[in-house]
């Protein structure tokens, strides 16, 4: 153990050592005081503390003595003194200062250091970090991002890598604009990093990537079609539309779903959907029974949301399974099963914005008479049982949805009610909730009539424009207390919930459709607003962390 006047000396030793370096005209000259300030490393506690502040100030200085004063230094980071150590963490970005070739072991030295417990030594290296990247920040975000994709022992290395893609989020997206200059290189740099790094991604990490690169310029309003296209080709690459579906893998459909509502947006500026519709239609709309329950409705409101956006060429794949499914959920009899109204009004949505970019597909499917001059009209063909068939359908569910909102209707009052006499919030937030449901049940059914009555028709005009309003999206006018639809019957304003409607059919209306109205509303149906605010991702692929 060193005595106090032990470590006085050593003290005064090292500040001689300082001077004289600090006085130098050539520093180089004075190698002998430099060893000194090396040696002192294996001295005392505050002897340590100053030469961690005096090794890097001259480091570049000697560069014959380099390997030796980084060891020297890379030994304090690792004292047990929390003192000497968070000294020694502020020096490191003075050694890349002036010698660049420093800069990728100092940051990747720092990012290993982001697992420190204590507070203020964390500080340290957020600080060092910064400090360092400000200096070159192409080459200190390489050697940040080496931490996300190189992990061999995940046991250690993931908790170095989930440090580091903190600090990126929280410390380095956000000052973008001041960091990644000029724009359009450094830009394109990070870009690359982030599409180097998605090999083995939960879903809350690709969402934060996603949603730092629709935030850079590159990929802004103004980007031309081949940047929208690079973004679609990585949400492809999520979702592994190259993969063999097997419908048992509960991973690949949350990620494709997911990956489904992450592309719409890009899909409205005019990115091409082919190839996720094409999988769709080959892969998944044939085994729809056998889908989980839940993800059964964020697949059909992907579709409908999708919709508007076909190519014409697309549109006619992909009808003859939108169809095959509507005969399926618009039974043309009255049955004992459940009819369900959400999956209705999504593939009816999906049917009109499909059947109006090729219209004469519906003629050999729904026995409707449109001419367009193509030889794929079929017009010569007796399709009449078909159109019977479909409009009976339509028939049906039209039967089943007005008596439903009469029930929803005669709901709503009954909620208001609830709501007067209401004493505690507990209750008010439960019949809150209810009424949301009903409201959006009641938009469900409003918006089923809208696109049945023009269906009736042998020549229907089918709808490709926004007229219609998707019950779980926000409304077109929220300010609006009520809106009259061209069924007649007046459709409240939207509220937030987003039920799934199913409603049985059997004979008459009485007790039991009362129950199963009640039941139908108690709660919200799986995939929120658009089916994308369920929280759910996906675990790190091949490191089987499973779905989280």
């Amino acid at each position: 153990m060193t005595d106090s006047s032990d470590e006085a000396k050593q003290i005064e030793k090292l500040y001689e050592f300082g001077e004289r370096l600090n006085e130098a005209k050539d520093k180089s000259q004075n190698v002998k005081d430099y060893e000194g300030v090396i040696d002192a490393t294996k001295t005392s506690l505050k002897a340590k503390q100053l030469a961690a502040q005096l090794i890097p100030r001259f480091f570049k200085f000697f560069p014959n003595l380099s390997s030796r004063a980084l060891n020297a230094h890379f030994d304090l980071i690792e004292e047990e003194d929390l003192a000497v150590r968070v000294q020694a963490i502020r020096g490191l970005p003075l050694f890349c200062k002036d010698t660049k070739e420093y800069i990728s072991k100092i940051v990747d030295i720092l990012g290993q250091l982001l697992t420190a417990d204590e507070i203020v030594e964390r500080d340290a290296v957020h600080k060092a970090l910064m400090s360092v990247l400000r200096q070159d920040v192409k080459e200190s975000l390489t050697a940040l991002f080496k931490h996300i994709w190189n992990v061999e022992e995940p046991s250690q290395d993931d908790t170095i890598r989930d440090k580091v893609l903190c600090f990126i989020r929280d410390k380095v997206f956000p000052l973008k604009a001041e960091l990644l200059r000029p724009p359009e290189e450094m830009e394109r740099h990070i870009t690359d990093l982030i599409k180097k790094s998605l090999g083995d991604v939960t879903g809350a990490e690709f969402r934060m990537f996603m949603d730092f690169l629709k935030s850079l310029s590159i990929f802004g309003e103004k980007a031309p079609p081949e940047r929208l296209k690079e973004l679609i080709g990585i949400i492809e690459g999520q979702a592994d539309l190259d993969a063999q579906f097997d419908v048992s893998d509960a991973d690949h459909i949350d990620r494709l779903i997911s990956c489904l509502f992450m592309a719409i947006p890009f899909f409205v500026r005019g990115a091409p959907g082919s190839k996720f519709l094409n999988y769709l239609n080959k892969h998944i709309i044939p085994v729809f029974d056998k889908l989980p329950e839940e993800r059964k409705l964020d697949l059909l409101k992907a579709l409908a949301e999708i919709s508007p956006y076909t190519t014409p060429q697309d549109s006619r794949q992909v009808l003859p399974s939108v169809v095959q499914l509507l005969k399926k959920y618009m039974p043309r009899r009255k049955t004992g099963e459940e009819t369900n109204f959400t999956y209705v009004e999504c593939l009816l949505f999906s049917f009109h914005h499909l059947a109006h970019k090729a219209p004469n597909a519906s003629n050999s499917l729904c026995g409707y008479k449109i001419v367009t001059g193509q030889p794929s009209d079929r017009l010569g063909e007796d399709f009449s049982e078909y159109y019977k068939d479909f409009t009976e359908r339509l028939s049906s569910v039209e039967d089943l949805t007005r008596a439903t909102i009469k029930k929803l209707t005669q709901g709503m009052a009954e909620h208001n009610k609830a709501m007067a006499a209401a004493k505690s919030d507990e209750a008010k937030d439960n019949i809150k909730t209810l009424k949301q449901n009903t409201t959006t049940g009641l938009r469900t059914c409003n918006n089923i009539l809208v696109m049945t009555k023009p269906l009736h028709l042998k020549t229907p005009a089918f709808i490709g424009d926004k007229s219609v309003n998707l019950s779980w999206k926000e409304a077109i006018k929220p300010s609006a207390l009520s809106t009259t639809t061209a069924t007649g019957v007046k459709r409240p304003a939207a509220g937030s919930g987003s039920n799934n409607l199913a409603i049985k059919k059997g004979r008459g209306a009485g007790n039991m459709q009362n129950q199963l109205v009640n039941r139908a509303l108690e709660g919200i149906s799986y995939g929120g607003s658009g089916g994308r605010g369920r929280g759910r991702g996906w675990g790190r692929r091949g490191r089987g962390r499973g779905y989280r």
